[in-house]
C-alpha cells in the first residue's frame, strides 16, 4: 500500500529509542525526511546514523529538553515547516500514589503533558497558516484504564486524550489533522530499565524482566514496530479523513 508520504518531513520527539525510533525508521522506509528530538545527544547520533545506513532520507537531530519552555520554543522555531509532528517524548514514573512525590509528578507533566501541548502550539500555528499538516500524539492506554500502580500516568494521558479530540475537531477546518494513539504495554528500553532491577531482586536474574509483565493480550507485550505501524498509517494520506480521534492499541484490555 502506497502511503503517499515520500518527500514529506516529520518531527519525532523522543526519537532516539523505543517507540520513537521505530516510528522514525518506518517513516524513513516510506521516504520521509526526519527531524529527531531527544535529550540524549549520543543516542540521537546513533539513531540517525543507523537510519542513514538503510534509507536515503535527510535527518536532522535536535538535542533538547522538552520539559523547558526554552527548549520547546527553539525546537518549534527550527521545525515549524514540518508536514508531520509526532509527540512521543515522555516518561511518567510508575508507583502508587503515596510513593510518587510532588516533584516527580511536576517533572513528568512538564515533559509528557505540557511538552506535548506547548510544542503542538508552535507547530499547529504554522500548519494552520499553510492549511496542511498532521499531528499524532502517542499517549498511552492508561488514559482509559487507570491503574493504582501507574497513578501519575493516567491523568496526564486522559488529558492528552481530551486535548487530541478537542483540537482535532477544530483543526479539520484548517486542513490539519490531529490524531492520538494509545499504546498498551510495549517492550521498550524504558520497560527494561524499569523492570530489570526488580527482576534481579525478586527473581534473581535481571534478564527475566519480561516475566514481571502482567498477563498480556496475545501472550506478550506489543513491539515498538507495531505501534509505529499505526502511527505512520494515521499520519498518511490513507487516513486523510481522520481527525479528533484516539486509537487504542491495548489489545482489548
Amino acid at each position: 500500500m502506497d502511503l503517499n508520504l515520500t518527500g514529506k518531513t516529520a518531527l519525532v520527539t523522543g526519537g532516539s529509542k523505543g517507540i520513537g525510533l521505530a516510528i522514525a525508521e518506518l517513516f524513513a522506509e516510506e521516504g520521509v525526511n526526519l527531524h529527531l528530538a531527544a535529550r540524549d545527544a549520543k543516542g540521537l547520533d546513533e539513531a540517525a546514523a543507523a537510519i542513514r545506513k538503510r534509507y536515503n532520507v535527510s535527518i536532522a537531530t535536535h538535542t533538547v529538553d522538552l520539559s523547558s519552555a526554552e527548549g520547546i520554543d527553539r525546537l518549534g522555531q527550527d521545525c515549524k515547516d514540518v508536514d508531520i509532528l509526532v509527540n512521543n517524548a515522555g516518561s511518567i514514573p510508575s508507583g502508587p500514589f503515596l510513593e510518587v512525590d510532588r516533584d516527580a509528578w511536576h517533572r513528568a507533566y512538564d515533559l509528557k503533558l505540557f511538552g506535548f501541548i506547548d510544542l503542538t502550539r508552535h507547530i499547529y500555528r504554522a500548519m494552520v497558516a499553510r492549511r496542511s499538516g498532521v499531528i499524532v500524539n502517542v499517549i498511552g492506554g492508561a488514559a482509559h484504564n487507570p491503574r493504582p500502580s501507574y497513578i501519575a500516568g493516567a491523568p496526564a494521558n486522559a488529558a492528552l486524550d481530551a486535548f487530541t479530540i478537542g483540537l482535532g475537531r477544530e483543526s479539520q477546518a484548517f486542513g490539519v489533522r490531529v490524531v492520538g494513539v494509545h499504546p498498551g504495554t510495549t517492550a521498550t528500553p524504558r520497560q527494561w530499565e524499569r523492570l530489570k532491577p526488580i527482576a534481579a531482586q525478586k527473581l534473581g536474574d535481571a534478564e527475566r524482566w519480561k516475566e514481571l509483565f502482567p498477563p498480556q493480550p496475545f501472550g506478550r507485550p506489543a513491539e515498538p514496530e507495531e505501534v509505529a505501524d499505526m502511527v505512520v498509517f494515521v499520519a498518511s494520506d490513507r487516513a486523510k479523513w481522520t481527525s479528533g480521534v484516539n486509537f487504542s492499541m491495548t489489545g482489548g484490555v
